[in-house]
């Protein structure tokens, strides 16, 4: 239970400090080396974690390590283009997201969101399924908003205003977007279960452990 409780509060102190970190290095004012390191950190920490894991552990530790002496071998010109590897972070982010919905609407596949209803509170009627597809459409477009004003404001405003966008306005954002549906959905089915934000998390952790293992 404590090792647990220690391992939330780490994941916690991690999605509070790593985007205050990377917003504090976007300041054209700071040590390049720090945001070249903060910018490609995340990356390297999850490469790793995936090669860790991998029924080819040695084989993928070693293209890692590889990976890891090409960017010392690039380090001046990532200092150079460190926010160009934060934004690559948060278009991947959304574009993967994008697609995640968006291929679930291509015709003979089940929308997203009616398999996390499903998932969750058992078969969908009709009218219900309907709604669950409307809802994969609205965060479909939604994550695709996400990335185009994000590409928008990357290459036409300052890198701290863009800063400021990626790294603060995300979540808070995500969490208006779920805040918005559920009222709709309170208003359009208000004789169904209501899936909460850690329900939608659930079932959308649940889906993917689901597809990988397939």
């Amino acid at each position: 239970m404590l090792l647990r409780i220690m391992r939330w509060l780490g994941i916690a102190a991690l999605v509070v400090a790593y985007p205050l970190l990377a917003h504090y290095t976007n300041n054209p004012a700071h040590d390049p080396r720090l945001g070249a390191a903060v910018s490609v950190a995340p990356i390297i920490v999850i490469v790793l974690i995936l090669a860790w894991h991998s029924q080819r552990r040695v084989l993928m530790l070693s293209l890692v390590a590889l990976s890891c002496l090409l960017i010392v071998v690039a380090w001046p010109l990532l200092e150079s283009h460190f926010g160009l590897v934060y934004w690559l972070q948060n278009i991947g982010m959304y574009l993967i997201l994008f697609a995640t919905f968006g291929r679930t609407l291509l015709a003979g596949r089940q929308p997203l969101c009616t398999r996390f209803s499903e998932a969750l509170y058992g078969q969908s009627t009709p009218r219900h399924a309907r709604y669950t597809h409307q809802v994969t459409v609205a965060w479909t477009l939604f994550f695709a908003a996400m990335a185009l004003l994000s590409t928008l404001l990357f290459f036409l405003a300052p890198l701290a205003i863009w800063s400021v966008f990626a790294n603060f306005l995300t979540l808070p954002l995500v969490a208006l977007m779920f805040i918005v549906e559920y009222g709709i959905r309170r208003s359009v089915l208000p004789d169904t279960g209501h899936m909460r934000f850690f329900d939608a998390v659930r079932a959308f952790r649940d889906d993917a452990k689901n597809a990988a293992s397939r």
